[in-house]
């Protein structure tokens, strides 16, 4: 990232937020009336009148509206942690009908269990207290538009973001970011969780994020992640050696017999281990994983689908297949159009229960 940014640039930056809904140029901190209105009434205009939205029930807000050729380079946003999973962002690029991006507010950015951790990769940054940070690139070349849905019937204050890009041409061969959640709650016995499928087109796939709850006590990482290229069938191209190995991890990311260590590194990482006080290896814990492809990415020409094993063990030096709570987020940059993503899940279905 490092590499130009002596380069001289001809690009118009701009930004959008709660204080320059529309990001025009000169039109920051302008505003009269807002959500710290009552707090800025004795200092008036330009002293932090309007930092944040207020999200109505069941209704979807437009965070921004965005006329290109450009690029989106930067995306933070922070709510109640409570909220990470009620929340759906979503993405459309070039005046498309169905979004590119769609995804729980938390899981797009690695903390898909409601409760924060801190994420120190490239692409994904999440510092103290849950302060969310993207900085994947995002060009395209007649729009881009930004939602988020409120799921509840609640009334959400206190929601802060911001949008940061630049108006700028846009190469012929840039593709599209793309995001899309899947949940398996619980995983069949002895199925798969397929984290994407249905992909046509060309295009490279970027990254992984899992939110994965261990319904078992023991080891749950013996699965292997495969990614089927170009008409694969039964095999895949891509196979892994296991889940843990695929996130840069080895031998169980123990630190002690049923201790996991997390750990976040700018590719990979899995800065989140929930025991709430018990042992790693315990029923019930819950953990974050990510791996970026941005070094290694996984090119197709034609179709992309992507599985993963959740294996433990049992008694005998036996597999476990196991039933667990799987929740993920693949990302991939594509040409448009897309194919059709499968249906979300309302509120219950996104719920950690």
């Amino acid at each position: 990232m490092m590499n130009d940014i002596a380069t001289a640039k001809t690009a118009q930056s701009r930004s959008i937020c709660a204080e320059n809904p529309t990001g025009a140029k000169g039109g920051g901190g302008a505003a009269t009336d807002g959500t710290a209105a009552q707090a800025a009434r004795e200092l008036g205009q330009g002293w932090k009148v309007s930092p944040c939205l207020t999200l109505a029930p069941a209704a979807t807000t437009t965070l921004a509206e965005i006329t290109g050729p450009g690029v989106i380079q930067h995306i933070w946003i922070t709510v109640d942690s409570a909220w990470w999973r009620k929340l759906v962002v979503r993405i459309y690029w070039d005046g498309e009908e169905s979004p590119s991006v769609e995804v729980p507010l938390g899981d797009f950015f690695c903390n898909g269990w409601g409760e924060p951790a801190n994420v120190n990769s490239e692409p994904i940054s999440v510092n103290p207290r849950g302060g969310f940070n993207s900085y994947w690139p995002m060009p395209f070349r007649r729009s881009a538009r930004i939602t988020v849905e409120n799921l509840t019937d609640e009334e959400r204050e206190g929601f802060f973001y911001q949008v940061d890009y630049a108006l700028t041409d846009v190469a012929e061969d840039a593709l599209y970011l793309h995001a899309q959640w899947r949940r398996s709650n619980p995983l069949p016995y002895k199925e798969v969780h397929t984290l994407l499928d249905g992909v046509r087109g060309s295009g490279h796939y970027v990254g992984t994020y899992i939110a994965w709850q261990a319904n078992n006590t023991g080891w749950w990482g013996e699965g292997e992640v495969k990614f089927y290229l170009d008409g694969d069938e039964e095999f895949p191209t891509i196979c892994g050696t296991g889940t843990e190995d695929y996130f840069g991890g080895a031998w169980g990311f123990e630190k002690g017999p049923g201790v996991y260590a997390d750990y976040s590194a700018p590719y990979l990482g899995m800065p989140q281990v929930i025991t709430e006080g018990g042992p790693s290896s315990r029923s019930q814990a819950r953990f974050g994983l990510y791996r970026w492809h941005v070094p290694d990415p996984i090119c197709f020409a034609a179709d992309l689908r992507v599985t993963i094993q959740a294996l433990g063990w049992r008694s005998g030096g036996r597999f476990l297949p196991l039933q667990d709570d799987i929740a993920s987020t693949a990302f991939w940059y594509q040409a448009e159009p897309h194919a059709p993503f499968p249906t979300l899940p309302d509120a219950d279905g996104l719920e950690v229960i």
